[in-house]
């Protein structure tokens, strides 16, 4: 009875990966222009998603083939191996050494996240490993050569994605042809704080205190006291329910705490301190990115109603102001397609509240903008990406993807007493690629008089790289994983922030 049903052990592990082959191959082709484009966002598969999307479907369904025949089952459930194997080692190698994540497959597997697919595709090589022993076992087949060709056949596919891994481009980094200065020790860790939880986010910060919105729990906001090391949250009750939020977020400037969701949209404002949030703008216009100018005043970004592209604007909530909502469709320049190409994020200095900012993701370039949305300046950053490269293609629904991995110059931003704090995703002369794959690089620029200052290193949080980052006059404050990781400036960087910065390299146009 027992040896019967092991006999069935590879009969089931076939017909499993019939069902799940078949099923994403036929996915993939009722699909397929969109699953060309999702390889072409793939920085190992981009230069041959063209050869790619055909033979991953024909792939497929030969395994399927093979599977179905009792005579052949043996070497597909080889195929399968080797094709979960390839799967398997393609996903670590994107979140573990690509800066950019594509989108992930579609199917049955479209709601699984990228960690979810590696851990199910490590049960499909453990289903075929178990098919090949039982059955490689059955036809008197010695365990050892059926070892050494499931580690053949395991190690020749992981060879070809590695291979492919290699030549890429776009996952190992080019030299580009600017140096940075490194400033002399500018930041030491000199604490952390467990947070339990890595989906929190940086709100703003007064006093000592810290102020954390969570991604999850977005109605919580909470309060690091940096010396006590104190955490205490409330929830805050906004006056008007009912709607279908997106994502509601936090942004916090004493006295008071603002709660918005630009997709409804949506802003609350209350004191700190206080549970209720009052509702100050509905429906005065859509945006994607806010900031905080004063308590009735906000920059946004949103689309044009014409043509979607991104434009810049604000909403005025002081009595007597009409109409609220301002807009300017000249700031932001198109180079492709005006929504791609001019992605970026706006961002504010809570000490110099007359002004924000707006640092394009894909070039190298930094607008200083007024209350008023007149442009003071542009400003560049010190890689050479004047142009965005990405590639952007319209599908035949009308929907618009990127079809090959971009090359993101900027990340992550923060502005700090005219000191802008920019996360690079552009590596320079003479930098070391395993430094980049260990580290965040942070570039920083005096934006009242256009300069640049120099960079430093802010190590990743063992495989958890930094998520957002907050200044304060004394302090950097990191998210990395589940923990806030906070690191003293050191003099040096202390007597940039009362001057200002440095003047002595100045990138502008």
């Amino acid at each position: 009875m027992m040896r019967k049903s092991i006999t069935l052990l590879p009969v089931i592990a076939a017909y499993f990966f019939v069902l799940l082959f078949f099923y994403a191959s036929i996915s993939k082709v009722l699909d397929f222009e969109n699953f060309q484009v999702q390889l072409a966002q793939s920085p190992l598969l981009s230069a041959y998603a063209g050869f790619i999307s055909y033979a991953v479907i024909i792939t497929e369904l030969v395994i399927c083939l093979l599977l179905c025949f009792p005579e052949a089952r043996l070497i597909g459930l080889y195929g399968s191996l080797s094709l979960m194997s390839a799967f398997t080692i393609y996903i670590y190698l994107i979140l573990n050494y690509s800066d950019f994540v594509p989108c992930s497959c579609g199917g049955i597997l479209e709601e699984l996240g990228w960690t979810e697919h590696l851990i199910f595709n490590v049960f499909c090589i453990l289903v075929s490993l178990i098919g090949i022993y039982v059955l490689s076992n059955l036809n008197s087949v010695s365990k050892f050569r059926t070892s050494v060709s499931a580690l053949g056949a395991s190690l020749l596919s992981a060879g070809v994605v590695l291979s492919l891994f290699l030549l890429s481009e776009d996952i190992i980094k080019k030299e580009n042809n600017f140096t940075r200065r490194y400033l002399n020790h500018p930041i030491v860790e000199d604490k952390q704080y467990n947070l339990k939880f890595n989906s929190y986010y940086f709100a703003g910060s007064s006093n000592g205190k810290i102020f954390l919105g969570n991604h999850t729990a977005p109605k919580i906001l909470s309060v690091l006291d940096v010396i006590t090391g104190v955490i205490t949250a409330f929830k805050v009750e906004p006056d008007e329910v009912g709607y279908t939020f997106r994502a509601l977020k936090f942004r916090v400037k004493p006295p008071y705490f603002y709660l918005y969701d630009g997709s409804v949209p949506i802003i609350y404002r209350g004191k700190l301190g206080e549970t209720d949030a009052k509702t100050i703008s509905y429906r005065d216009g859509y945006f994607d990115e806010m900031v905080v100018m004063d308590s009735s005043l906000f920059a946004i970004r949103t689309q044009s109603s014409t043509n979607k592209k991104h434009i810049l604007g604000t909403i005025n909530v002081s009595k007597g102001v009409l109409p609220r909502l301002f807009i300017s469709d000249q700031l932001l320049e198109k180079q492709q397609d005006g929504i791609f190409d001019s992605d970026g994020q706006l961002v504010s200095d809570d000490r110099n509240p007359d002004n924000c900012y707006y640092v394009y993701s894909y070039r190298n370039q930094i607008l200083s903008i007024d209350k008023g949305l007149n442009l003071l300046r542009r400003q560049n950053t010190i890689d050479t990406n004047s142009k965005a490269k990405i590639k952007v293609m319209q599908l035949s629904d009308g929907k618009r993807k990127m079809s090959a991995p971009p090359v993101i110059v900027n990340k992550k931003t923060v502005v700090h007493q005219n000191l802008l704090f920019n996360e690079s995703g552009v590596i320079g002369r003479y930098e070391q690629k395993k430094q980049w794959r260990n580290s965040s690089i942070i570039d920083i620029y005096n934006v009242q008089e256009p300069s640049y200052v120099g960079s430093f290193y802010v190590p990743h949080n063992g495989k958890n790289k930094m998520s957002h980052m907050l200044v304060s006059d004394k302090y950097l404050f990191v998210l990395s994983g589940t923990m806030l990781i906070r690191y003293h400036f050191t003099k040096n960087m202390i007597q940039k922030f009362k001057n200002g910065g440095s003047r002595k390299t100045v990138y502008k146009e």
